[in-house]
């Protein structure tokens, strides 16, 4: 017996709103746990989608519209200007273009925010489709329900979000969702009459029962937890190491001798209020020994600069694209330096009967407080930064002709930054220049330097760490016998290799963003930063664009934002290739001139056109097969939902057409329908039976007075002019029941 899809109702309707708000509690939490933004957005989209599938929007129209709001949330979210431009859509394809190279390679670090906004707007697509599926097709919700209450208890658990009222929510609309669902099962089994007054005597209960449940599991009084919190237990697993030599974490002055294991500390340093994340950086340093790091000697005087003062440190060149922004910082212990992000510009504290001054060490850009003429710490205080977008069109550009004139200042400057110690082993220089060989610009090497601590077999580790031997480099031993640290490991190994291959880098020292906490009424967030966030990282120099964030560390992510240019990158290597082919050649004596000179153009056209296309494929070849993956899935998707959506193109083919020859051609294609549907017609079955076979299983009358029409029109051929019109009504009503 063939199941009758539910009757879509006010029952029904409460279905689906019951169904959004359990998918609304998988986003809840994403305004509090990450930088996701505009969740409204996201929840528009997801209602939007749903009410689609109530109201059985044919599949092809609800896949355009669902796509133009996709495209249209992306341009609102991160373009400027019109929507119905070229330019922004252009932006967008050579963003997910780039994107695409970066999935087919593991680098799943280094995708931009739009492309995985577009992947959630994808998964977002697939779970609305799934809820639909589970309500009309299975009737069934059950795991949906569970799966959403064990994400609710585990990010409560683990996590600073509070999830008391999140718990109370699921289970209500869970427990309506499968008592609705109870319902039409059972209806269907006992070939029961759906209608209000049966719909309320099964309503009415489910809704006391809830109501009930919800009361006494509110008021009940409850008892403490039998089992001791998970979180402090974890914590502490990787704190009972002690002994000689192991260090606790945090942030300290002496860098010159790095290596060994060290336990953790989770003393609060400092408070934060930020509109996003981002890296708080005390200080860098430029000279490495082969042991660790230390500060060139002082070559220059502090800078003095009072509050609100601008601060004379410039990161960025002229025509980097920022965004200004402000960050307050709470002091728990008192330091004398001050904490702040890339970029910034100002600091501002309250002065009161004070006298407050801040002073800048150009050398390693560490800011110490200096109130009445003596550094300590001070109270709360505020950054404000240039938040950067860096143009990776303009990293492309940045390499060794960019730098300024050859003079002491520059000589200076890349010396400094490109220092390495004497006893370094070569092999940590060849092993930087076997990783980088096949990148031609600056970025593209810093990058391929980047990733190598990624896809390799290199382990984040706090415990097992060694200390190199007296004779022995830091990084040498890491890179090649180890392969096992933490953050002073692998960014002090990223400088060392970037300065191998002629890129100038330094090596930064601070502390992460910290945990969240909590988010204000005016949308800024709260994180706690503490001993564990202790870090370093690396900033490299790129000519016309100023020091850039990298993040070799493994589980730690660079929260730098690229910006891809329209640009197409290959023409460069066009232009390149264009020189090569025009190189001269040997003199041949032509028979005249004027023939010669079209036998040589052609050769030239012809060469010409064979190296671009192998330059063309061989740089696009991965693009080119995820390209043809994709239209693959695409294409098999649509053949496997044909039974859906082939019946709209077939009235959009038939309806308008007025010959009745068209009579024939519909009425075939109706039954090819109807056959994919399940009815499939017996091996001499008449049509006439066939048709009483159809109309039988739907309840109707359509399909045996379509067929009346049919075969008068084959019998009686173009008689009658208007039979087509006349069937047409028919033959639409039982196309539209077969795709439904």
């Amino acid at each position: 017996m063939t199941m009758d899809k539910p009757k879509k109702d006010g029952t029904f309707f409460l279905l689906y709103i019951f169904s959004f708000l359990l998918l609304w509690e998988w986003l809840r939490p994403l305004k509090e746990l990450t930088d996701t933004g505009h969740l409204s957005v996201f929840l528009a989209f997801v209602f939007i989608s749903l009410m689609m599938s109530f109201f059985s929007m044919p599949v092809l129209p609800a896949a355009l519209i669902k796509t133009i709001i996709i495209l249209y949330s992306v341009h609102f979210m991160y373009y400027e200007g019109t929507f119905f431009s070229s330019e922004w859509f252009g932006q967008l394809i050579n963003e997910m273009t780039a994107n695409a190279g970066f999935l087919l390679d593991s680098q799943w670090t280094e995708l931009s925010n739009v492309f995985r906004t577009l992947l959630f707007f994808v998964l977002l697509w697939l779970m609305a489709y799934l809820i639909q599926y589970w309500l009309i097709n299975r009737k069934q919700i059950f795991v949906f329900f569970f799966m959403t209450m064990i994400y609710i208890t585990v990010l409560d658990t683990f996590t600073p979000y509070e999830a008391d009222a999140a718990i109370v929510r699921t289970v209500i609309a869970g427990f309506a969702v499968l008592g609705m669902l109870a319902y039409y099962r059972i209806a269907d089994k006992e070939v029961m009459k759906k209608n209000l007054d049966s719909a309320k005597k099964w309503m009415v209960p489910l809704v006391v029962m809830i109501a009930f449940s919800v009361g006494i599991g509110y008021a009940a009084p409850k008892a403490d937890p039998i089992w001791p919190d998970p979180v402090p237990f974890i914590k502490s697993y990787n704190e009972e190491s002690g002994g000689g030599g192991v260090k606790r974490v945090g942030y300290g002055n002496d860098d010159s001798s790095l290596g060994g294991p060290f336990v953790g500390d989770d003393r609060v340093v400092f408070a934060a209020e930020a509109d996003g994340r981002h890296y708080w950086r005390i200080e860098t340093k430029d000279v490495y020994t082969g042991k660790g790091w230390v500060a060139e000697p002082g070559t220059t005087m502090p800078v003095e600069f009072l509050p609100k003062q601008t601060i004379p440190m410039q990161p960025f060149e002229a025509g980097v694209k920022t965004e200004q922004r402000t960050s307050r910082v709470f002091p728990q212990i008192g330091y004398p330096h001050i904490v702040y992000p890339l970029g910034v510009k100002q600091v501002d504290a309250p002065v009161g009967n004070t006298s407050l001054e801040f002073s800048l060490d150009p050398s390693t850009e560490k800011i110490l407080s200096v109130a009445n003429g003596t550094a300590g710490s001070i109270g709360p205080y505020s950054v404000t930064f240039d938040y950067p977008v860096y143009s990776v069109e303009k990293l492309k550009a940045a390499g060794p002709e960019g730098l300024p004139a050859d003079n002491s200042a520059n000589t200076q400057f890349t010396s400094k930054y490109t220092q390495l110690p004497e006893g370094l082993p070569e092999r940590v220089v060849d092993l930087a220049e076997e990783i980088t060989k096949d990148d031609k610009t600056w970025i593209d090497k810093a990058r391929a330097i980047e990733r190598y601590f990624r896809s390799n077999n290199f382990v984040y580790d706090q415990n097992r760490v060694a200390v190199p031997e007296e004779d022995q480099d830091y990084v040498d031993q890491f890179l090649f016998e180890t392969q096992r640290g933490y953050c002073d490991n692998f960014s002090t190994s990223m400088v060392v290799m970037m300065r191998s291959v002629g890129i100038p880098a330094r090596w930064v020292k601070g502390y992460t963003e910290g945990e969240y906490k909590d988010t204000l009424e005016d949308g800024r967030r709260v994180y706690e930063v503490t001993n564990n966030n202790a870090h370093s990282w690396v900033e490299g120099y790129f000519p016309g664009v100023g020091w850039v964030p990298f993040e070799p560390t493994q589980g730690f992510s660079n929260n730098v934002q690229f910006e891809y240019d329209t640009k197409n990158n290959t023409d460069t290597q066009t232009e390149e290739d264009d020189k090569e082919d025009t190189a001269p050649e040997a003199p041949k004596k032509p028979e005249t001139p004027e023939e010669q000179a079209k036998v040589d153009q052609s050769k030239i056209t012809f060469s010409d056109g064979l190296k671009k296309a192998g330059a063309f494929l061989q740089e696009n070849l991965k693009k080119i097969i995820l390209s043809l993956l994709v239209l693959a899935g695409f294409s098999a998707i649509m053949y496997k939902l044909r039974a859906k959506w082939l019946p709209s193109f077939y009235i959009l083919l038939y309806k308008y057409k007025k010959q009745n020859k068209y009579l024939e051609k519909a009425y075939i294609a109706l039954l090819k329908q109807l056959n994919r549907y399940g009815l499939k017609r017996e091996n001499g079955q008449t049509l006439r039976d066939y048709a009483n076979y159809v109309d039988q299983f739907f309840s109707t009358k359509e399909m045996r007075r379509l067929t009346t029409k049919y075969e008068e029109y084959l019998y009686r051929g173009d008689m009658d002019e208007k039979m087509w019109e006349e069937a047409k009504k028919y033959w639409e009503f039982m196309i539209r029941k077969a795709g439904a």
